[in-house]
């Protein structure tokens, strides 16, 4: 992977932001509803660079990438989850994929996303309009993924991820996600939060708790304002005994590497080979879908390639 506009203009800041970009899985109601907060400042900003995403490409994909990054936290080992939305909107669709490592990546069908005019709507659900949620799960000890599909309620992704769980698996679930731009589109601060009932919770649990989601300020501007994971969720949740067991990295990361995209082109049928020595495009540029890390071969490394 090719990452274009690394957070931080010093190995210092980079070191800053790694260390805030983190997954942080906690307990309420002692033990009977599970929580994920996760920042994502740093992932959100390094995938809108390697992607070259406008504000409402940021949105869109973000959403999705912060989505699955707290569907993941529940994985192990290289069990891997991937989101992925079909629709008639012009946002046509979008692919998000998260692993146990905290590794996310994924991209929109179409960028730019074919709009006319400036959005000043906050409500996305016009770009999105009728289309298929579609939740995968690879894991390790199973044969074959899991696939679940509902047909988008809302055309609002934390909604419609919550709608997900409620009617596909049975599970109450509050989601928010939340990216903010500074007053000239620059990306100010990212992250999310996911709450799930858990066996045990009582409806008068889940009831106070979607009160307070509702009260809660806006997790992108408390970030904004420096304010600590650890902090949010002490604070905002003090009156349900938070107890934080755990916390995982969160990284916008893509496996592909230039050896991946020769083995491609050395597995190509002998026509198309002798065809790209002698035709080009010349230089010929391989580009991964999943980070827009773009891998450029010369005339002559081509030819010695193939």
């Amino acid at each position: 992977m090719i990452k274009k506009t690394p957070f931080g203009n010093t190995l210092k800041e980079q070191l800053q932001a790694n260390a805030l970009d983190k997954a942080h899985i906690f307990l309420l109601a002692n033990g009977h509803i599970r929580g994920t907060l996760v920042h994502a400042t740093r992932m959100i900003h390094e995938m809108r660079g390697n992607h070259e995403l406008g504000i409402l490409e940021t949105l869109v994909l973000g959403h999705a990438y912060i989505a699955a990054c707290l569907m993941a936290t529940p994985l192990k080992g290289e069990d891997r989850i991937q989101l992925k939305i079909a629709c008639s909107g012009p946002i046509t669709g979008l692919c998000a994929e998260a692993n146990a490592l905290g590794e996310v990546r994924g991209y929109l069908h179409k960028n730019p996303i074919p709009v006319k005019g400036p959005v000043e709507n906050p409500d996305l659900s016009s770009f999105f309009g009728a289309g298929i949620l579609t939740l995968t799960r690879h894991t390790q000890t199973a044969r074959h993924p899991f696939t679940g599909q509902v047909a988008l309620a809302y055309g609002n992704i934390a909604q419609d991820v919550a709608h997900y769980y409620a009617t596909s698996e049975q599970t109450p679930t509050a989601l928010t996600l939340s990216i903010q731009f500074d007053a000239a589109g620059n990306l100010g601060a990212a992250g999310g939060l996911l709450l799930q009932a858990m066996p045990g919770a009582t409806p008068e649990d889940i009831r106070r708790l979607e009160e307070q989601v509702r009260s809660m300020e806006s997790i992108g501007e408390a970030f904004g304002r420096k304010k600590t994971a650890e902090d949010l969720i002490l604070g905002a949740f003090e009156n349900f005994n938070p107890k934080i067991i755990d916390q995982r990295r969160v990284e916008f990361f893509c496996r592909c590497t230039e050896d991946q995209m020769i083995r491609y082109l050395k597995s190509l049928p002998l026509e198309d080979r002798q065809d790209i020595r002698k035709k080009g495009p010349f230089p010929l540029e391989i580009t991964c879908h999943n980070c827009n890390s773009r891998y450029s071969f010369s005339r002559e490394r081509l030819a010695s390639l193939l």
